[in-house]
């Protein structure tokens, strides 16, 4: 059986950085534990933007410069540093389509997704994939994910539960 772990924008702007947020910071051990159990591939996710963020729609959205290409708040945290990566996959935006195309090359049994945050990234990706794969069995780690807020952290794993994508340690 084919399993595939997803580390969704572990990045250090969404941890202590421009976005980051007390919750973030509280998952980054359990996301460590989950990576060094995991039998399978290990895929990184990175949100990616231009210098010229803030001229963007996104950037429009949320005037907050962060994940800035080649800065440091772009980067995977030092906490998972040494740890296993397959393969890093940089987005543009908030669900990635590269992640799903390369998933349904692969045609893995079993995809967990865990990270950050779980109400953006993480629902995006995860409904990308369900829909991209629909017999693969699309699962979250609740305990290594965190929202923007605690409230909408658990109304995206609503939602995704609704949605028959498993919910893990919730």
């Amino acid at each position: 059986m084919k399993n595939i772990l997803i580390v969704v924008d572990m990045q250090n702007d969404f941890i202590d950085g421009a976005l980051g947020t007390a919750e973030a910071v509280s998952i980054v051990e359990n996301v460590k534990r989950k990576i060094e159990g995991f039998d399978g591939e290990v895929w990184y996710t990175r949100d990616t933007h231009p210098n010229s963020y803030m001229e963007t729609r996104e950037g429009k959205h949320l005037p907050v410069p962060h994940c800035i290409e080649g800065t440091m708040g772009w980067q995977i945290t030092t906490a998972l540093s040494g740890l296993r990566c397959d393969r890093i996959i940089d987005k543009p935006t908030f669900g990635s389509t590269e992640l799903q195309k390369l998933l349904t090359k692969e045609s893995p049994e079993k995809i967990t997704l865990v990270g950050l945050c779980t109400d953006i990234c993480v629902i995006s990706n995860a409904m990308l994939l369900k829909a991209a794969l629909p017999e693969a069995d699309i699962a979250v780690d609740a305990a290594c994910c965190a929202g923007v807020t605690p409230e909408s952290h658990a109304r995206a794993l609503d939602a995704m539960r609704m949605c028959q994508i498993e919910i893990e340690n919730f």
